[in-house]
């Protein structure tokens, strides 16, 4: 069966509990209906099916024009290595062609080193290469 890609924000929450859990992205699958607002309100969604499964996403934040975030990007572990990443960021840089910023967070780290390198291939550098710095409020609780 071969993947197909959907930019529809309605989901069956228990597809979207098993992707983020699938990850272990317990912050998100702890309030299941905050995290089906936040995709509902996403400016832009895209999705990896195979067959009926959601097997990834990844969505942004964006006025459209100067600036655009990408929140999430996620494969299950079972698809991964089989472009499916490729695929949607790919799909998702070309939908914010021609915005000023495109900004993204990540964990920092060693065990995620592989990541920062993936970023770098799709065009991303981290702040303190472009001379900028970032700042964040992260409310935990």
């Amino acid at each position: 069966m071969s993947v197909t890609y959907s930019t529809q924000k309605e989901f069956p929450p228990q597809q979207v509990y098993d992707l983020f859990a699938s990850v272990k992205w317990t912050a998100y699958t702890k309030d299941l209906p905050k995290l089906m607002r936040a995709l509902e309100k996403s400016s832009l969604v895209i999705s990896a099916w195979e067959g009926d499964e959601l097997v990834g996403l990844i969505r942004s934040l964006t006025d459209g024009e100067t600036i655009a975030y990408i929140q999430d990007i996620l494969v299950k572990p079972a698809f991964q290595g089989k472009h499916i990443g490729e695929e949607l960021m790919s799909q998702m840089l070309k939908r914010l062609q021609g915005i000023r910023q495109i900004v993204l967070m990540t964990d920092a780290g060693e065990k995620n080193s592989h990541l920062h390198a993936w970023y770098r291939s799709h065009g991303f550098e981290p702040y303190e290469d472009l001379g900028v710095t970032g700042f964040a409020i992260f409310n935990l609780a």
